[in-house]
């Protein structure tokens, strides 16, 4: 198809819904000479859920303008991120993404064979691309690579310097990659122009930038991984689909911030040039329509019933996904799920507290000083005056790891050295939960939580085998191998 397409019904086809292009001139040269080389990159952090078939349907144009399309598993990204994915689960992550985007891409048919895979270390760790990072960051002021991660990087009260590399490691990532032009979120265009402004400065091309507009997830807000509220994930059972549309945001009349009709105008029209909307026959039966801005009239007019949409989307939804849920029925995938995010498995009970997810995530934990200790006036024990924690409003309670016997032996547990207080503490695989503003006692979520918190033999806390860390690593304690922590 490519071949019989003219420079610019190619650029047409390159630029179709995408929210803004910079250097689109250099594009339509470089189509005039012949095909354009494009690249997206995605750090392999959170699951993938259905926004990722937004970028997916843009690579299927890229592909049938003749482009040549690399897709960048941007781990050691992943890890800068303060720490999005921890270094023990880069390469399990790396082998679930190139799994999912696969399925998701086979799922639109999407010829895997002219597409070209690369993980993010197989060349950041070189030696010439070290040297570029090295110069680069004798260039770039933190103003500037601060401002560039601004809505790409985790945003913290006291940011890694590991952030401020991101923006710098993303924009090398174009003359390694050996492109005319970057693919990504419009989220992503402080990044963009970071590249624009200083890869020249290292003696390498300006390359263009293709940026599609944000996705509204199923809150109203940007869809994001790590709010299971917001989105729709990959492996999502059908009952799991048709009750998140159900609560999702779709007033009726409403077009803006609206994730169910974004997603019929940014996927199901490139990849199928239809949708369906299905009607009781009482209301008119189902009405197929050729052209999203007449669903959109139609919708604001509410001609178009919300629940109508929303059930029209799960159908079309479910369509895509089935191959890729079919495809991780295998044993081999089930298990590479489970290992790459080991927050996965829930525990699940009756009504109430237990419906909710036991996770270690809804603990806030955080690193104290102690600031000083009193002898007990009425037993033969200490006793805390007062822990530091940086304005951190809690009913502060001091973790120590315990061994049973007499006399009982306790000791504190010890954050990595250059903690400071107020510092969150995470359970490894558990980083983007969302700690509970208040626990409900009655729901006892630290004592169901607390019984598996231990020390291993090699001093370390742990929570059923994964390891209590800060950024700066891993939370230990003295001597107390195999002791109970409360």
């Amino acid at each position: 198809m490519a071949d019989q397409l003219s420079p610019d019904e190619k650029l047409n086809l390159i630029t179709r819904n995408l929210q803004e292009v910079l250097g689109e001139e250099k594009v339509k040269q470089v189509l005039q000479e012949r095909e354009l080389k494009v690249y997206w990159g995605t750090a392999t952090t959170g699951k993938p859920h259905v926004a990722y078939f937004v970028p997916m349907s843009k690579i299927a144009d890229f592909l049938k303008a003749g482009c040549e399309v690399t897709i960048l598993f941007a781990d050691l990204h992943a890890y800068l991120d303060n720490m999005k994915a921890p270094w023990e689960l880069l390469e399990l992550r790396v082998k679930y993404y190139e799994q999912v985007i696969k399925a998701m891409l086979e799922s639109i048919g999407v010829p895997l064979d002219k597409l070209k895979f690369v993980k993010g270390t197989d060349y950041q760790l070189s030696r010439e691309y070290t040297l570029d990072v090295y110069r680069l960051s004798s260039m770039v002021t933190e103003h500037d690579a601060k401002k560039a991660g601004a809505e790409v990087v985790k945003q913290v009260e006291h940011p890694l310097l590991s952030g401020l590399l991101y923006p710098g490691l993303q924009a090398l990532d174009e003359e390694y990659l050996k492109v005319d032009a970057q693919f990504g979120g419009v989220d992503q265009r402080k990044i963009f122009t970071l590249a624009e402004k200083y890869l020249p400065s290292l003696g390498y091309a300006k390359r263009a930038h293709l940026m599609n507009p944000m996705v509204p997830g199923l809150t109203g807000a940007k869809m994001s991984s790590s709010e299971e509220e917001s989105k729709i994930d990959l492996l999502d059972t059908k009952e799991d689909v048709k009750k998140k549309l159900k609560k999702a945001f779709c007033e009726p009349g409403n077009i803006q911030n609206n994730g169910v009709l974004s997603f019929v105008k940014y996927v199901v029209f490139p990849l199928r040039g239809e949708f369906c909307v299905k009607r009781d026959p009482k209301w008119g039966g189902d009405k197929i329509y050729t052209d999203f801005e007449e669903v959109e009239k139609e919708f604001a007019e509410e001609t178009i019933h919300p629940g109508d949409l929303k059930a029209s989307v799960e159908v079309a939804l479910n369509q895509l996904l089935e191959p890729i849920r079919k495809k991780f029925e295998s044993p081999e995938l089930r298990k590479l799920t489970n290992s790459a995010y080991p927050s996965a498995s829930k525990t699940r009970g009756g009504a109430g507290g237990d419906n909710d997810e036991l996770a270690p995530s809804r603990l806030d934990i955080r690193v104290g000083k102690i600031v000083s200790v009193e002898k007990h006036p009425d037993a033969d024990s200490l006793y805390l005056e007062k822990i530091d924690m940086r304005g951190i409003e809690s009913q502060a309670m001091l973790l120590c790891a315990s061994i049973e016997g007499e006399p009982r032996r306790v000791e504190p547990l010890d954050p990595p050295e250059g903690s400071s207080p107020g510092e969150q503490v995470f359970v490894e695989g558990y980083e983007n939960g969302k700690p509970d503003d208040k626990l409900n006692p009655k729901k006892k979520v630290w004592e169901k939580l607390q019984v598996d918190l231990k020390i291993s033999d090699e001093c370390v806390a742990q929570w059923k085998d994964n390891h209590l860390m800060t950024k700066l690593g891993q939370i230990t304690c003295k001597t107390l191998k195999g002791g109970n922590i409360s």
